[in-house]
């Protein structure tokens, strides 16, 4: 059986589109996993990343309360809410520079 060039790109093509298709479904259900009540969750590998912290930063900030946990079968979970909660809290703004009177 002898397939032409034209037939087995349209093969391909259709291929991609349903892998392409799958690819969106995963994405789709590891959000719904890693989230509650509709809202996304991060693990500490995301929030280390997101925050450029180190993970002894990370768990100062829990044990004072700053930043609000949730432990799932042994895992830690932050709401990303709670998370731009805390960054807005945290936030700090420059202080003004001062110039030298001559």
């Amino acid at each position: 059986m002898n397939i032409d060039r034209i037939e087995f790109i349209a093969w391909m093509e259709r291929i991609m589109d349903r892998l392409d298709i799958l690819g969106d479904h995963m994405d789709d259900l590891q959000k719904k996993r890693n989230s509650i009540d509709g809202e996304e969750l991060l693990d500490n590998q995301d929030l280390l990343q997101m925050l450029k912290i180190s993970n002894r930063s990370l768990q100062r900030y829990r044990s004072v309360g700053k930043l609000p946990y949730y432990t799932i079968s042994g895992k830690l979970y932050y709401k990303l809410s709670d998370v731009h909660q805390f960054i807005r809290e945290s936030f700090t703004a420059p202080l003004p520079k001062l110039t030298a009177n001559k």
